[in-house]
């Protein structure tokens, strides 16, 4: 029973947070003081708002598409493709590039509630779709 609600919670993450960018949902499915794995990301409910403000700014169109989802006990696995369009200034002024990428992401969860999280977001590719890795 755990193991669905935790997978409840994290597609609000990914479809509320995420794709549209309801921030004030967030408090509800973190704890205050939940650990971030991923490089570069904040482990705070603030952070993680700016984090997610952040890409949707750079890539208005930033979206995040469920491919697979597994919940075990506390922890819950799922496997995202990330899509969006350079059109904010992501490293530089816009280009008009888009992007599809795969993100992989495990949270653990205590009571309903994210307590730690890693991720792994395919930031090469990323990178080199978006023309910002250098030429040979």
């Amino acid at each position: 029973m755990n193991a669905e609600k935790n997978k409840t919670v994290m597609e609000l993450v990914i479809l509320e947070g995420f794709n549209k960018g309801n921030y004030r949902i967030l408090p509800e499915l973190y704890v205050p003081d939940f650990i971030e794995h991923q490089f570069g990301l904040h482990p705070t409910i603030a952070g993680i708002q700016e984090d997610i403000k952040y890409l949707r700014d750079k890539f208005p169109d930033f979206n995040l598409t469920i491919e697979e989802m597994a919940a075990v006990d506390d922890k819950v696995w799922v496997r995202m493709t990330a899509r969006g369009t350079n059109t904010g200034g992501f490293m530089g002024p816009p280009n008009g590039k888009a992007f599809e990428v795969s993100v992989f992401d495990l949270c653990r969860f205590e009571n309903g509630k994210i307590v730690e999280h890693w991720g792994t977001p395919d930031r090469f590719a990323l990178m080199a779709q978006l023309g910002l890795l250098p030429k040979d």
